[in-house]
């Protein structure tokens, strides 16, 4: 069931929320020298800790089943299609507001103590506070040319942000990647935006506002939805992650810590969710469109679950199980429960903050190192990062009562009972539930537990994390419990999430009493594989002395740690041909027929006008013949008239 779209309301209070962090990064840009790194640090945060506090103010406005409004000027106007600069607040961009400012404040914070040593300060909070602005354009336009331009804008913040250390080449090669995979996905994106605005046009609809699109969307015929969807949802596989378009979010935590934190666990990978759920008035008229989502969904899950197995990377590790959680978040979405993905969507931003936030801290105690086969023992020298990653990995585990539980709970009940979900689709997410419990146990236990493997100079350095970064850490701990209590079933004490969303996705069935039983049956069939997966990672890495990973393995380790070689698959057959075919291009191609027809033109182009050139001699007796001549000849032509 989908909502009617309610009556917005005006309130120009909206503009300031995505423009304080841009004013602070204008600010720092022309001035951040001058201000110097602590000082435009300081304005940077001030500035989005400001966004966050109108956002939770409007927050509070927000009537039950309202929408805010806030237009500033008509950006451009042709016939009868008219785009405006205008924004958008109800309840899911009031979700969003508060992830993206309230989160993306803790990890300003977290950043004046992590980047305090590094001479790009100022610019990396220049570029910070940008991408905050894009991507609040994204989830508060009221239109999908502006959503598109915060999209683009996000993707350009990532590339600076991910080779922010452009000195280092890994860095360098990174955001390149992850530019050119987006642009892969955008290229999707973009067609089906333009086969949307076009064949509504065909129906004299001219409109990409989402209100207008909502109500005039049944004028589409299935097979021109299908095809729309289908390149939207390519847009979403680059930006969030989802095979094939996965390889470039790995590669991306080359960059600063806080930058793997804000983009790549709270923010920009999730706008494709987003996206999806925005246009979930679309995306419920294309079946087919979802059942690939779900199954696309699923099928990345499972993969990045399996290869996070081995990792021995400590953020290769949150990295690819990032990719597994917006996979989770896909399948919700595939199986028409948007509720339940930005549900996740809400909770994973606390709990994978909270992780990349406290391996940075790690990283910042062991001078750089990153390797988890180094770690360990670490729990004694490092308190509050310790208590605090104990209480994310629990959450994004699913252990009862933590945050993670509920939202994944909700969409494993999803997959099994919707009328989208099947049987097979719910194994799928339960096996994947099973193996985030082992991975990620297994990495707090090696890195610490056990005794210390780093060498004696780190060892001697070990401390703990400055406040900065130790206090968003422990906010993060705390909403990676109590988060997600907004959204217990109905079996214990009811969800406030789905009442919350209600206006924008429509109402849920009530469940009958063998539902609820179903549901109960099949919550404790994924708590016995997630103990067991607990277990496991115990016996093989959390008892005292226990072995840890050194690279021997079976074939099907070796898969995993390689990563099923699929970067190197890619490398195969799709980059060495396009660059061989450019290098072709390069030394036979644009000189011999480019330059060759360009150069051929010119040539006879100066043949031609030699004798021309020839005549212009410059001599005036001789110009003076000439106009005699000539002046003879039409002389000659008249008088031979009859």
């Amino acid at each position: 069931m989908v909502a009617p779209t309610p009556n917005p309301i005006a309130l120009d209070l909206l503009r300031w929320i995505p423009l304080l962090p841009l004013a602070a990064c204008a600010i720092n840009m022309f001035f951040g020298a001058r201000l110097g790194k602590k000082s435009a640090g300081i304005l940077a945060c001030a500035a989005v800790g400001a966004s966050f506090a109108v956002a939770a103010y409007v927050f509070m406005l927000l009537p039950a089943t309202g929408v805010f409004r806030d237009t500033l000027y008509t950006w451009f106007e042709s016939g009868g299609f008219r785009v405006n600069v205008s924004f958008q607040v109800d309840a899911l961009t009031a979700v969003m507001l508060l992830v993206v400012t309230g989160i993306g404040f803790l990890i300003h914070i977290y950043s004046l103590g992590y980047m305090d040593h590094d001479e790009g300060m100022v610019r990396f909070f220049v570029y910070l506070n940008l991408f905050i602005f894009f991507m609040l354009l994204l989830v508060m336009g009221d239109n999908l040319l502006l959503l598109f331009v915060g999209w683009e804008g996000v993707g350009l913040c990532s590339y600076l942000l991910i080779g922010f250390w452009y000195q280092d080449r890994n860095n360098t090669i990174a955001g390149n990647k992850a530019f050119i995979v987006n642009r892969i996905g955008d290229f999707g994106f973009v067609l089906g935006l333009l086969l949307l605005v076009t064949e509504l046009g065909r129906q004299g609809i001219w409109t990409l506002d989402f209100g207008e699109l909502q109500k005039h969307v049944n004028m589409l015929s299935p097979a021109t939805v299908t095809a729309i969807t289908l390149l939207l949802f390519v847009g979403a596989t680059g930006k969030s992650a989802q095979i094939p378009l996965f390889v470039w979010l790995p590669d991306a935590m080359a960059g600063p810590t806080p930058v793997s934190a804000l983009i790549h666990a709270a923010t920009m990978v999730t706008a494709g969710v987003y996206m999806t759920a925005r246009l979930h008035f679309l995306f419920a008229l294309a079946p087919q469109t979802l059942s690939l989502i779900a199954v696309i969904g699923a099928a990345t899950a499972f993969f990045a679950a399996t290869v996070a197995l081995t990792q021995t990377d400590i953020k290769r590790v949150l990295a690819y199980s990032t990719v597994s959680q917006l996979g989770y978040m896909f399948l919700a979405v595939g199986v028409g429960a948007f509720g339940a993905a930005i549900f996740h969507l809400f909770t994973h931003a606390f709990f994978k903050a909270c992780l990349f936030l406290g391996s940075g801290s790690v990283i910042h105690a062991m001078g750089g190192e990153q390797d988890m086969r180094k770690m360990g023992g670490l729990k004694d020298h490092m308190k509050v990062t310790y208590w605090t990653y104990v209480i994310a990995t629990l959450a994004i585990a699913g252990v009862p009562f933590t945050a993670g539980f509920f939202s994944k709970d909700l969409i494993l009940w999803q997959a099994y009972s919707s009328a989208h979900g099947s049987q097979g689709l719910w194994l799928i997410a339960w096996l994947t539930a099973g193996m985030t419990a082992f991975y990620m146990f297994r990495q707090l236990f090696m890195v610490f537990h056990g005794s210390s493997r780093a060498d004696p100079h780190a060892q001697a350095h070990l401390h703990e994390s400055p406040a900065a970064m130790t206090v968003p850490l422990m906010i993060l701990a705390f909403g990676s419990i109590f988060s997600g209590w907004l959204g217990a079933p109905e079996y214990l004490w009811g969800s406030r999430w789905d009442h919350w969303l209600e206006p924008v996705f429509g109402g849920a069935h009530e469940a009958g009493h063998g539902a609820v039983q179903t549901e109960i049956n099949l919550m404790l069939l994924t708590l016995v594989i997630v103990a067991a997966g607990i277990a496991l990672a115990y016996a093989k890495y959390g008892r005292p002395r226990t072995a840890v990973d050194q690279g021997a393995g079976g074939a099907l380790y070796r898969i995993s740690l390689n990563k099923y070689y699929v970067d190197e698959i890619y490398d195969w057959l799709l980059v060495r041909p396009f660059t061989a075919i450019s290098d072709w291009l390069a030394r036979v191609f644009d000189p011999g027929v480019i330059d060759g027809i360009v150069n051929g033109v010119g040539a006879r182009a100066r043949g031609a006008s030699a004798v021309w050139r020839a005549l212009q001699t410059g001599n005036v007796q001789h110009y003076v013949v000439g106009f005699l001549a000539g002046t003879l000849a039409l002389l000659a032509y008249y008088l031979r008239q009859p």
